[in-house]
């Protein structure tokens, strides 16, 4: 019975979204009515019949935080962004052939795949409001439909980072035309497979969304009625084959289980040395990631935020794996997390020319380092907001010092906007993620007050988050509809009302200054 009203409920939102405007154009051009403040943002949330998921939790947050805000262009800015995800980005869900398994198919935004590592962070934005339920139409089924796909995916490839939709939702694949010049990987298919890019967070988004969903839940019961354990168990043998040197202690040449190359003109779309990546030393202890959560190459592989994050969120996971009785599997997950913990002491953190310690973005485990940091989580800026360091680390504050300044290559500096961005989009653009980021992990009022000015301020009337913005020129930016940005904001303004409701009377209709 719960099919058949599941299948009926879909066939008419089907219907319904058939009259709906296409989100991706609907998002270039403004709506009213407007906020009425110096930057007059755009009203951007669809019509209610044409919300992907409606939440009457997340639409009673949005509308009790807004009422806090006293700026009319950051309380518009918020009402966009905070439900973004479930206005736009839940392109299905329902349950798994001949199952009671929930599923839950969420894209990007303009890109009609579901990323590890963005639907993972989705998730995590309405994890303030996240309660235990059985309804269907709970962000607690949101969840468990995002862990059994993304277990799902695992177990196809462990080695990808973005897949097509399952075959229950009758959604279309899309096509990556680039992805058609990839190594070839045993079950590389474009009906499930969108990008096969190793990344070694995107395995940690996995745990990540775990721990969120248990730890806000305690519902343990789940983990053992699918493809949990065994998806860990499979994330588990990645991270063994991922610390393998690149020469064996003879000198040969190591064989690996991945390797990627791409015919492109862009460096960081493919890797050295016929798809192996530059040579790694694994006297460290750390695990291997042939890509960043940007999806660009890594110079070095031994790249320190991704091994923070997934220390952090195995030792998480292993508690649940504890309280499903799979002992030896989480006794294993706590041993390689803390080993983890003590190979990014040990060589992730560098002594800089003035004689302070920080940390590396990349090391190869040879003398090599790469100082710098990049927009996407997980970043050095991020350890404290994913959890693997207290905010008032000194190592820590003297990276933050580092990468905020003209000494990171990619701290984009501008009259409008100043912030981390990457070599993704390039020289010139930084990204609001980054400044979301910056506030997350700062106590100080003036550099929430600034970050938020050059936030609102930069839009270019949409009042959406851009994934990111030339810093010389807010009119030009990248990203239109970046679900994962937009929910991070709305993450942001929650965390605010909690630790300083104040900062939330101000007003914001001033220009910005360069931080």
């Amino acid at each position: 019975m719960r099919n058949n009203i599941i299948t009926t409920a879909l066939a008419v939102a089907t219907a319904v979204y058939a009259d709906c405007p296409d989100y991706l154009s609907y998002a270039l051009v403004p709506h009213g009515p407007f906020s009425g403040g110096t930057y007059n943002l755009s009203y951007m949330r669809p019509d209610p019949a044409c919300r992907t998921f409606n939440s009457t939790i997340v639409e009673s947050a949005v509308t009790n935080i807004s009422n806090l805000i006293t700026d009319p262009d950051l309380k518009r800015l918020f009402v966009n962004s905070y439900p973004n995800t479930l206005d736009t980005a839940i392109k299905w869900k329902g349950t798994a052939n001949g199952s009671d398994e929930e599923l839950t198919f969420v894209i990007t935004g303009d890109i009609n795949a579901m990323w590890l590592r963005d639907s993972a962070n989705q998730m995590q934005s309405y994890l303030p409001l996240l309660t235990a339920s059985d309804a269907y139409n709970s962000l607690a089924s949101l969840y468990r439909g995002v862990i059994n796909l993304q277990a799902r995916y695992l177990l196809i490839d462990p080695y990808c980072n973005s897949f097509q939709p399952p075959i229950e939702s009758g959604v279309s694949p899309s096509p990556n035309p680039s992805a058609s010049d990839d190594t070839v990987r045993p079950n590389y298919t474009n009906t499930s497979i969108f990008e096969c890019k190793y990344e070694l967070d995107s395995l940690a988004a996995f745990l990540e969304v775990s721990s969120n969903y248990y730890n806000a839940t305690q519902d343990a019961t789940f983990f053992k009625k699918y493809q949990w354990v065994d998806a860990v168990e499979t994330i588990l043998q990645v991270a063994t084959n991922m610390t393998v040197p690149t020469y064996t202690a003879d000198g040969n040449v190591s064989v690996l289980s991945y390797s990627f190359t791409r015919l492109t003109n862009r460096a960081s779309e493919t890797t050295e040395n016929g798809g192996l990546g530059n040579p790694f030393n694994n006297g460290t202890g750390l695990i291997r990631s042939f890509f960043r959560p940007s999806d660009d190459a890594t110079i070095f592989q031994g790249f320190i935020p991704a091994n923070m994050m997934f220390s952090r969120y195995l030792a998480s996971a292993s508690l649940i794996a504890a309280a499903i009785g799979e002992n030896d599997l989480a006794q294993r997950m706590s041993c390689m997390a803390s080993g983890l913990r003590d190979a990014i002491t040990a060589s992730g953190i560098v002594t800089t020319r003035s004689g302070g310690q920080i940390y590396a973005y990349e090391v190869d485990g040879y003398m090599g380092h790469n100082i710098m940091d990049d927009a996407n989580i997980p970043s050095l800026l991020a350890a404290p907001f994913f959890g693997y360091l207290d905010v008032n680390d000194t190592v820590y504050q003297n990276t933050r010092q580092l990468i905020l300044s003209a000494q990171n290559p990619y701290f984009m500096r501008g009259p409008d906007i100043s912030a981390i961005g990457g070599a993704h989009d390039g020289p010139g653009y930084a990204w609001p993620m980054a400044a979301i980021v910056r506030i997350l992990t700062s106590n100080d009022d003036a550099e929430i007050t600034q970050q938020l000015q050059e936030i609102v301020s930069t839009t270019d009337g949409l009042g959406l988050i851009h994934e990111s913005i030339n810093t010389y020129n807010i009119s030009d930016w990248t990203r239109q509809w970046f679900s994962w940005a937009n929910g991070l904001f709305g993450q942001m303004v929650l965390d605010l009302e909690d630790r300083k409701p104040e900062l939330l009377k101000q007003s914001f209709q001033g220009n910005s200054s360069t931080a």
